[in-house]
């Protein structure tokens, strides 16, 4: 990937949320959602981002988009080839950069104002000034309804009104209007009928095409990342722990936790066995995090060093293939 333009530069970025106990509010420890990920994400292509509920995936993506102010690190975003940390940002600086980086909602269903006709949603135009005139952006709200394959009178009707489906499409019309650079979906189709989710997200790889976007793909569904991603980050306990690109990583995973994922995608033969590979114990809190690698407790490899020592993210073979594991510690370390 050497060759390709970077859009966005995570270095060290750090979520932790505060735990706060008492009359007086005294914080007595942290959640530790994203704790010191780095990665790049090339312009024009799909980063999917997996692992188990609570390993952070989504609270990264808002934290981007910096509707999470991160606790530590840098966010640096490409302006015309120089890069400027987000996270020093002004309110002004900040309003602006929201043009650029826009948002696909996991649940369509609260996504929308219930109270409110689907016009309203588009407000977007209004508050950055877009189009002044209200015919201008009447044409453009059909315009970008049209985009996602929906009728233009669709805008003077209310959310209850649609179907999971169409209210998904009607959140990506909303995100694709400001013209952004970049799309963050969390959870785009989870909350879709499977008949709906091929629809959705055959429509997002032609958006995608047509308009030359870089999406962050954020997902439970391994086999749905492998379809919409270029490149897969796979994250446990706040941390990335692999990273390869998507024939890569589903041909020859590294990681014990990224095999026990894979292994538990089901096979559409129903007569065709496949080995699960079954991880005891439970995930634990990123309040209190185990010692040296957070997946020693449950990984079926640990070692004594994999108790007291984290690994670091390296290369393997060289490779653009990194993975964060003991058992790969001759590799060399991230640059």
């Amino acid at each position: 990937m050497a060759n390709k333009e970077t859009i966005f530069q995570v270095r060290n970025l750090q979520m932790w949320f505060p735990i706060k106990k008492g009359i007086m509010k005294k914080t007595v420890g942290h959640v530790k959602a994203v704790d010191d990920v780095s990665l790049d994400v090339y312009k024009g292509e799909t980063l999917g981002i997996v692992g188990e509920s609570g390993c952070g995936k989504s609270t990264f993506g808002k934290t981007i988009m910096m509707l999470n102010q991160p606790t530590g690190g840098q966010v640096l975003f490409n302006y015309g080839g120089e890069f400027k940390d987000i996270t020093k940002f002004t309110k002004e600086e900040l309003f602006q950069f929201r043009k650029k980086v826009q948002m696909v909602f996991q649940d369509p269903y609260s996504a929308l104002n219930p109270l409110k006709k689907i016009y309203t949603a588009f407000e977007g135009l209004i508050n950055h000034h877009l189009y002044t005139d209200e015919e201008d952006r009447k044409r453009k709200v059909e315009d970008a309804l049209r985009e996602v394959g929906l009728l233009p009178e669709f805008a003077s009707r209310f959310p209850h009104e649609f179907s999971g489906g169409q209210r998904q499409r009607i959140g990506i019309a909303r995100a694709l209007i400001m013209e952004p650079e970049f799309i963050v979906a969390d959870e785009p189709i989870s909350a879709l009928d499977v008949s709906i989710q091929a629809q959705v997200l055959n429509l997002m790889k032609k958006i995608q095409k047509e308009l030359n976007l870089t999406y962050l793909f954020i997902a439970h569904d391994l086999s749905v990342v492998q379809y919409m991603s270029n490149r897969i980050v796979v994250m446990y306990l706040g941390k990335i722990v692999e990273v390869a690109d998507s024939r890569t990583l589903y041909d020859q995973p590294l990681h014990p936790y990224t095999r026990a994922l894979l292994s538990a995608i089901p096979v559409p033969q129903i007569h065709q066995e496949k080995k699960r590979i079954v991880l005891q114990g439970e995930v634990p809190s990123p309040i209190n995090k185990p010692t040296g690698c957070a997946f020693h407790p449950r990984c079926p490899h640990c070692t004594e060093i994999c108790k007291s020592v984290d690994p670091a993210l390296c290369h393997h073979n060289d490779s653009d293939h990194l993975v964060a594991c003991h058992l790969y510690d001759k590799q060399a370390p991230e640059a």
